[in-house]
């Protein structure tokens, strides 16, 4: 069949399993005894229940007997038989975002499948370089790729000075300030937000989550998701969201919001550390021991860097910081060979 005038060969439309984020990654998993089962997104995980979507739209789950729903997090794929809608298998995870909170012995799962993560913060006193930083280790280590979005830059006398702060803690970082409350965020995350794409958004509370996904999906005020307000003397607000949730964004793309965390625990997220401090990772072979601490030892390059300049003192610090709190908070387990650092890299 000859090719139509100014018609592109290459292009491609999205079937209905692709609008929801599907694709080849998920399909190579489907095994031969299982093409007679339907793909279905979780949409949102409860206590007993999970609730998902599929070509048709909503819909539920059956769970076989003794599940655990905390096994599951919102993006997930699993298959599930079409007949009783039970829930079959579910599907390796291409990304996901997860975290430790205090004494607790594993890992909380906390969106799954994201391509980009929206690290939330305010243009007020909730700004936090440290805290930040922790958010972009997280999303290095989910395998997501990172975006900071800067919130109420139009209470700030000037939001570029938010910005360039921002840009500096890794290498490549998207930036975006914008007012939650205003159209402009649909045109300014919409290159994050494309057909199939899906987005989290995570952050404190109070910094605009809920706004944001009710902007970016056109809610209307009764059916969005709630909003608070924050203590003026600190910006802290208070938990209007208390579970995750996958929103639809109009014209393609989905967004997961997610309760605020005050207090965000590094664990398991060693390669995430070295991306997000490139440029001490990539001088530290350069130094004249292998084991270098870079704290007094002669010869050590990243000391020579923070003496000219190159690196920042106060960002070495925070680098130690991470990497001691990692290290500390890493469970070890016994193996053939003595203790080791256990592997949590598998989704």
């Amino acid at each position: 069949m000859p090719v139509l005038p100014n018609a592109d060969p290459s292009s491609h439309i999205p079937s209905p399993l692709e609008l929801l984020g599907w694709s080849e990654f998920f399909a190579d998993q489907v095994k031969p005894s299982e093409v007679d089962l339907v793909p279905r997104r979780v949409a949102s995980v409860h206590r007993a229940r999970i609730d998902a979507i599929d070509v048709s739209g909503p819909i539920g789950l059956e769970l076989p007997p003794n599940m655990n729903t905390a096994d599951f997090a919102v993006g997930d794929w699993v298959l599930a038989d079409p007949l009783t809608g039970m829930l079959v298998s579910r599907l390796d995870r291409k990304t996901v975002f997860q975290r430790r909170s205090e004494g607790g012995h594993g890992q909380q799962l906390v969106a799954a499948n994201v391509d980009s993560l929206l690290i939330a913060t305010s243009c007020n006193a909730d700004f936090n370089l440290a805290r930040l930083e922790r958010y972009l280790v997280m999303a290095n280590q989910a395998g997501s790729n990172p975006v900071i979005v800067l919130t109420k830059a139009d209470t700030a006398d000037d939001a570029g000075i938010f910005v360039e702060q921002a840009k500096a803690l890794q290498r490549d970082l998207p930036v975006v300030a914008l007012n939650a409350r205003s159209a402009d965020p649909v045109s300014m995350l919409r290159r994050w937000c494309g057909v199939g794409q899906t987005v989290a958004v995570v952050g404190s509370s109070g910094v605009g989550k809920s706004t944001l996904v009710n902007t970016m999906t056109g809610a209307a005020s009764q059916s969005g998701q709630k909003t608070g307000t924050i203590r003026e003397h600190d910006a802290q607000g208070r938990h209007t969201t208390t579970a995750r949730s996958l929103h639809a964004i109009p014209g393609g793309g989905w967004i997961i919001d997610t309760p605020g965390i005050r207090t965000l625990y590094v664990s398991d997220v060693t390669d995430g550390i070295d991306t997000l401090f490139a440029e001490i990772a990539e001088l530290a072979p350069r130094c004249r021991f292998r084991d270098c601490t870079h704290t007094h030892e002669p010869g050590c390059a990243v000391q020579a860097a923070v003496a000219s300049g190159a690196v920042a003192a106060d960002r070495l610090e925070r680098w130690r910081s991470l990497l001691a709190e990692n290290r500390d908070r890493t469970p070890v387990v016994s193996g053939p060979r003595g203790n080791k650092i256990a592997s949590k890299k598998k989704y």
